[in-house]
């Protein structure tokens, strides 16, 4: 195989690649309405031991308010109100029923279109809420109506840190009072629960925290680019484990149940919402399947016995904002896997580690990428050297390879029997340049995905009109200028003796231009400026050869 059919069957296979999960995601929907009775995804456990997700589906079923408040969200915001909070990041609406987060608007990140104003991760528009309680009948859940105590709804200049304190009183007489703490400059949310047992029986109370969503993907997504959407999890000894919604309904979601660590999170492109306990203790993960498109996933930590008149207390960190692996980091081990690099995760990381770099060095990330492609490009020389060695060897003998075409066209045998023959006289491998290109091939890759995933490039300008290296360039410059290097690039590879293969490689710029018109800008920017150095060393070497041979 000759370098420029390695190079067409890359081109292909990359783009069968996208179109293939972009296809994925859009033909298999999942239904719009299922009952929970047949399609629960409760975590198997051993007979002999109960399970307290099964417990909690018990309690989702009892109706401790009304019966609309078991159903939507919609309904569950009418029965309760709505406390605000503002930081300076995000406004976050609290509901009084059940006190856990109904919205959060990122007040650093715009909508999609950019025309609805900031991005609310957390809303109605999927009914993802975050809800938190105590497992069993008679205690509080996020089904109890709390009371909110007084104190300041707003961060003021000058205060780190605000603080929303809700207590409810169950009718068995279990107090339980939550503190969440909202910090400044920061998306991690303290929420602290304190148990009262107030009945004349000892307690040993089990606390639930879960996300609740619909299985619908956020704005943003479209054919050509697909992400993950759907509930993680991460233990120590299971590691990260993505759940599609579809494996939920069909009894195959696959991530440990019980573990002594971990957390459980909702993820989306760009963004994630993770309760995060801390510490080395038993805890149990789950999802339930609910009415309609929803689906609640969480985990579920022992308390510690509480005798009557006693209380016990317990916190939970809750990370509700955008991927940023430098923050996610920090946060809980293995968080910042939720940024989805594919399965090229292990070259992705440390090409992203390099871009943030860079990006520290420059100030800005158009700027970045082009260092980062230049680095990249620099690194592959040798390889890419041999390549185009190979490919101008190529060319300068590509008349003669025509006319023995011509001569032995109809002789297969002897045709091939001639080339080879004349490749041992030029002193030509005519495989030279397919090793260095595929081993870049996961590179490219790689790098792809490093760039489609990182949220800094969300918003993110470069120069001149691009002013968000996430989001399709709106003049179509850059994707423009792409396919014309890709145009250029085929003039300078030696012409296919084929005429059939010839007019598909004079084709395929055109085709694989088109499909970047829909790529962001920081991705056909690389692309760019890699076809750009490209077609420079390209052109250096086959100018060597051709002078080396005039000389002779």
């Amino acid at each position: 195989m000759d370098t420029r059919r390695l190079i067409l069957l890359f081109t292909f296979s990359f783009s069968l690649v996208l179109l293939w999960e972009a296809w994925q995601a859009h033909k298999n929907p999942p239904p719009l309405s299922v009952t929970e009775s047949s399609a629960t995804n409760a975590p198997a456990t051993d007979p002999a031991t109960p399970s307290l997700s099964a417990d909690l589906r018990t309690t989702e079923g009892k109706k401790t308010v009304s019966p609309a408040a078991t159903r939507t969200q919609a309904s569950a915001l009418s029965a309760g109100d709505i406390i605000r909070i503002r930081t300076d990041l995000y406004e976050a609406q609290v509901s009084t029923l059940g006190g856990g987060l109904v919205r959060l608007e990122l007040l650093k990140h715009h909508a999609y279109d950019k025309v609805r104003g900031n991005l609310v991760l957390l809303g109605e528009e999927h009914q993802y809420t975050t809800q938190s309680g105590l497992i069993g009948a008679g205690m509080p859940n996020h089904k109890s109506l709390f009371r909110a105590l007084p104190g300041p709804r707003e961060l003021s200049p000058g205060t780190d840190e605000i603080q929303l304190v809700l207590e409810t009183t169950s009718e068995a007489g279990v107090r339980m009072q939550k503190t969440l703490r909202f910090k400044r400059g920061s998306y991690l949310i303290e929420q602290h629960i304190t148990v009262e047992n107030g009945s004349a029986d000892r307690l040993l109370p089990n606390a639930y925290f879960q996300i609740q969503r619909d299985s619908k993907t956020p704005e943003g997504e479209s054919f050509f680019l697909v992400t993950f959407t759907g509930p993680a999890f991460y233990t120590g000894a299971g590691k990260f484990k993505k759940v599609a919604f579809d494996d939920v309904l069909d009894g195959d979601a696959d991530f440990q149940k019980r573990a002594q660590d971990g957390w459980v999170a909702m993820v989306q492109h760009y963004f994630v919402t993770a309760w995060l306990p801390q510490g080395d203790t038993p805890r149990e993960f789950y999802i339930n399947k609910l009415d309609g498109d929803l689906y609640a996933f969480g985990v579920i930590l022992p308390m510690s016995e509480i005798a009557p008149g006693d209380k016990a207390g317990l916190t939970i960190p809750l990370y509700s904002g955008p991927q940023e692996q430098s923050t996610l980091k920090t946060l809980a081990p293995g968080l910042d896997l939720v940024v989805d690099y594919g399965w090229l995760t292990v070259v992705a990381a440390p090409i992203f580690w390099v871009l943030e770099w860079l990006h520290k060095w420059v100030g800005n990330w158009g700027w970045a990428i082009v260092l980062l492609t230049v680095l990249i490009k620099a690194i592959f020389y040798p390889l890419s050297a041999a390549s185009y060695k190979s490919m101008a060897r190529m060319k300068a003998v590509s008349p003669r390879l025509m006319q023995l075409k011509e001569r032995y066209g109809e002789d297969k045998q002897r045709l091939n029997k001639e080339m080879m023959k004349l490749y041992q006289t030029e002193k030509i491998n005519p495989l030279g340049g397919c090793l260095p290109i595929v081993v870049q091939i996961p590179v490219f890759i790689a790098l792809y995905w490093a760039l489609l995933g990182a949220v800094e490039m969300r918003g993110a300008p470069w120069m001149l009109h691009i002013k968000d290296l996430s989001t399709p360039d709106p003049y179509y410059i850059l994707p423009v200028v792409m396919t014309l290097t890709m145009f250029l690039q085929t003039r300078l590879n030696p012409t296919p003796p084929d005429p059939m293969q010839a007019k598909l490689m004079m084709i395929l710029p055109l085709v694989f231009g088109v499909t970047f018109f829909f790529f962001p800008a920081g991705l056909v920017l690389y692309w760019v400026v890699n076809n750009v150095l490209s077609i420079a060393q390209q052109w250096q070497i086959t100018r060597m050869i051709e002078g080396a041979k005039k000389q002779h």
